[in-house]
């Protein structure tokens, strides 16, 4: 063998290729990290029954725009590339009572969080609406209605 084996072919690094990351992927990131936000709440995860289909998230990804040199220059003094951004509206069930705002402000911090880390995106719009509240006094337990 010679030493023509490390060599590559005359294509720059930035124009070998993308990364793209879907609508759906970052769906599933942003309930992920609702739900593992939301079980932090102690008080709140008592109340909310099994198997609910909680929290959902719809989203829109748009891809960054093609940078230039000037970019590129940017990203190798130390910043990470931004592969573009993505709008969430997540909706939640919660138990009652307990803090509707607290919860929701960690649902959107760590959404953000996570978004940006691990799928190299910015979050444009977050909105969090709660669809439903689930009370330990409304639960069907056989009983006659608490009045």
């Amino acid at each position: 063998m010679s030493g023509e084996v490390d060599e590559r072919p005359g294509v720059p690094r930035g124009e070998r290729g993308a990364t793209a990351v879907t609508d759906r992927v970052v769906a599933k990131i942003a309930a992920r990290v609702a739900r593992e936000a939301l079980s932090r709440f102690a008080e709140s995860v008592g109340h909310v029954p099994p198997g609910r289909r909680t929290p959902h998230v719809s989203t829109s990804v748009r891809r960054a725009p093609e940078r230039t040199n000037a970019g590129r220059d940017a990203e190798s003094a130390g910043r990470r590339a931004v592969l573009g951004e993505a709008r969430l509206h997540i909706t939640v069930e919660l138990g009652y009572p307990s803090d509707i705002g607290a919860q929701c402000a960690a649902v959107r911090r760590e959404v953000t969080e996570r978004i940006r880390a691990w799928a190299g995106m910015e979050v444009s719009d977050l909105a969090v609406s709660v669809e439903r509240l689930h009370s330990a006094h409304t639960r069907h337990t056989g009983r006659e209605r608490v009045r």
